[in-house]
């Protein structure tokens, strides 16, 4: 007989700040934007004690498992503040395959994890929707997640997302500095806004009221400051993926600009012996940067530290093809330029 005893009065798990009945509405209302990232390899649907993907093993001689976990950092004050949820999912994707095609991974899937002060099955359905819509620009399936109602410890309209993603590359394609070669040129992939990074000065420079989101970006600026930070990250991975398929080996090495800006991205892509020199003129630098650097102040040498400043990617190709890559990629819909060169060196990034 079970020990457990039937007690008249007794507190329940809702009067501890969890609700497992709102918890069971959140997963009813996003099935279906689960289901719709869905792609080849996905087996069963989601509500299992795991996610089950069988990897085509008949597609690749080596295959090379690659894995990444993110987040979206202090953007989601921005969401919180404005009370919008509905982009931030597609920045939570963006920081996920971005990262995985830098070293020429194929994005197969990827789990979320949801924390909340209090469960609001409105809310989060618009965050999972924002996630799923990510997916299906990266065709990357959305394979499970969690939900943890964190009540009495975060405030109730708290909310902190990350993620984990899984890719696979043949292992003599993967992209590494060891592939880069003086004489290379660096083809930028531009960014129309800050992605998902550097909010916590941004914020900081810009955000001095809540009714400060609700007025214009900038003077001049056609939709309000809210709208400018909440501007989701473009997604780059399917087009650096048809950068391959279409140049192959003359794609070397390739470095997401997030957190560490354009100097500390760049470099990553570097071998010891040979430098990158940017011209910072050779792509367009939304008016938001120039808005954080005027209102902060902040200096030029901090502005490249931390913020893209337009460059959302940076793709080292051979001279030869160059020219195509940057047709190709505006052929996909992505804003591209040819943005500089690399050089014998020390393993700097020399901004002109």
């Amino acid at each position: 007989m079970s020990r457990l005893l039937e007690v008249v009065g007794a507190r329940t798990y809702a009067d501890a700040g969890v609700s497992i009945e709102a918890g069971d509405d959140v997963v009813e209302r996003f099935k279906s934007s689960v289901e719709s990232t869905f792609r080849p390899g996905v087996l069963g649907g989601i509500g299992g004690f795991g996610g089950l993907f069988a990897l085509d093993t008949k597609k690749y001689e080596e295959p090379v498992l690659v894995a990444s976990a993110d987040g979206v950092g202090t953007k989601l004050e921005v969401a919180r503040l404005l009370g919008r949820y509905d982009t931030v999912g597609v920045d939570l994707v963006a920081m996920l395959v971005d990262d995985l095609v830098c070293v020429g991974a194929e994005p197969l899937f990827m789990l979320d994890y949801v924390a909340v002060g209090s469960v609001n099955p409105e809310q989060l359905a618009v965050l999972v929707a924002g996630i799923a819509d990510g997916c299906r620009q990266a065709n990357v399936a959305l394979l499970g997640g969690e939900t943890a109602e964190h009540g009495g410890v975060m405030k109730p309209d708290d909310l902190d997302v990350a993620g984990f993603a899984l890719g696979v590359v043949e292992s003599r394609e993967v992209f590494s500095a060891q592939r880069v070669r003086a004489g290379d040129v660096l083809v930028g992939l531009h960014s129309p806004g800050l992605r998902s990074n550097g909010y916590s000065l941004a914020r900081e420079v810009l955000v001095t009221s809540d009714a400060s989101l609700l007025e214009p970006a900038y003077e001049g600026a056609t939709r309000t400051l809210g709208d400018e930070l909440l501007v989701p990250s473009v997604i780059y991975a399917p087009c650096v993926l048809t950068l391959r398929q279409e140049l192959g080996a003359a794609v070397h090495a390739v470095a997401h600009v997030t957190g560490g800006g354009i100097v500390g991205n760049v470099g990553r892509l570097l071998p010891d012996d040979l430098d990158a020199e940017i011209d910072m003129e050779s792509f367009p630098t939304p008016e938001i940067f120039f808005e954080i650097q005027r209102r902060g102040p902040v200096s030029a040498a901090e502005m490249v530290r931390v913020f893209n400043c337009g460059l959302g990617m940076v793709v080292a190709v051979d001279p030869s093809a160059a020219e195509a890559a940057v047709t190709l990629a505006r052929s996909l819909g992505v804003g591209a330029s040819l943005v500089g060169e690399v050089r014998p060196g020390t393993r700097e990034v020399v901004l002109a």
